[in-house]
């Protein structure tokens, strides 16, 4: 992987990450910027008690959300979510609407914000309902910010949701998560309260994940079907014992692996993910990128 490619980076790179992190989130900043002081404060208070929002300020922060995307060059949102399928989903919807004398203008509801209606027949439910009675619903996540993502020249607002049943059978990813997080709350609390420690509401759970991957060049991939058909290795023998290249990790990074990772990082960046450390692991070709805890 070694190669003395100049390393470009992009302009984003020149100046310092906190200038820019964040700015494709609708996040507090943002928020704070675009809505009303009151809305804010109940929005906020909404998130930190893990509530539903409240449909009297839905419309306003639509709104709100809808004028931060639209000034960034999105004309398009989508609820976002994580069905059963090992991948995500989106189906998008313009902000163009037609008024009675067909006006052509942009809305974006508080009703379109925080529930759609996506036809659930086509993915995984697990055996819990026949096809003719399939019926998917998704509600917006308010404890994960809205973020706008790029795809060739376009922009799109995507909105983190829930997948979920009629009578509330999870059939995404992020349910059960959810639920777990509300579940340690609740005996957190009741922990704290016989420890004498009373008027804590809630306890918030955080994770930090890292991420290790291979890195190979596409005409070495493209000439092993099982990376091709299963995205991992399914040939090929051990190395000897004492031959597995111990002396990579933690070893220099090359020049083509560092590049890909600074673009990698300043996407992340962009979209308020906190990247934190990046180095080489123990196999040739491995390597890892783990972020601050949230």
């Amino acid at each position: 992987m070694q190669s003395n490619k100049e390393v470009h980076l992009s302009s984003e790179s020149k100046v310092p990450v906190s200038a820019y992190y964040g700015s494709m989130t609708f996040d507090h900043k943002a928020m704070r910027a675009r809505l009303p002081k009151e809305v804010f404060a109940a929005l906020q208070d909404t998130i930190k008690a893990g509530k539903k929002i409240p449909e009297s300020i839905a419309g306003v922060v639509a709104h709100g959300m809808k004028e931060w995307a639209m000034e960034k060059g999105a004309t398009h949102y989508t609820h976002w979510f994580q069905p059963m399928t090992g991948s995500t989903a989106e189906k998008h919807d313009a902000f163009l609407s037609i008024d009675r004398d067909g006006t052509p203008i942009e809305r974006f509801s508080g009703e379109q914000l925080i529930q759609g209606e996506p036809d659930a027949s086509s993915f995984p439910s697990g055996g819990m309902r026949t096809t003719f009675e399939a019926r998917g619903y998704t509600a917006w996540d308010p404890s994960s910010p809205a973020f706008l993502m790029k795809g060739g020249n376009n922009l799109t607002l995507c909105i983190p949701t829930v997948f979920i049943s009629y009578h509330g059978e999870a059939l995404d990813s992020k349910t059960p998560l959810l639920r777990s997080m509300d579940a340690v709350s609740k005996s957190a609390i009741r922990l704290l309260e016989i420890l004498g420690v009373n008027g804590v509401t809630r306890v918030k759970t955080f994770a930090g994940c890292e991420q290790e991957y291979f890195l190979i060049d596409k005409k070495f991939y493209t000439q092993r079907p099982d990376l091709v058909m299963t995205g991992r290795t399914l040939l090929g023998a051990l190395p000897p014992k004492g031959q597995q290249l111990e002396d990579h990790y933690f070893g220099s990074i090359p020049d083509r692996v560092l590049e890909f990772m600074q673009e990698v990082e300043q996407e992340l960046y962009l979209l308020g993910i906190p990247a934190k450390t990046r180095h080489n692991e123990v196999a040739p070709h491995q390597f890892e990128i783990a972020p601050i805890f949230e």
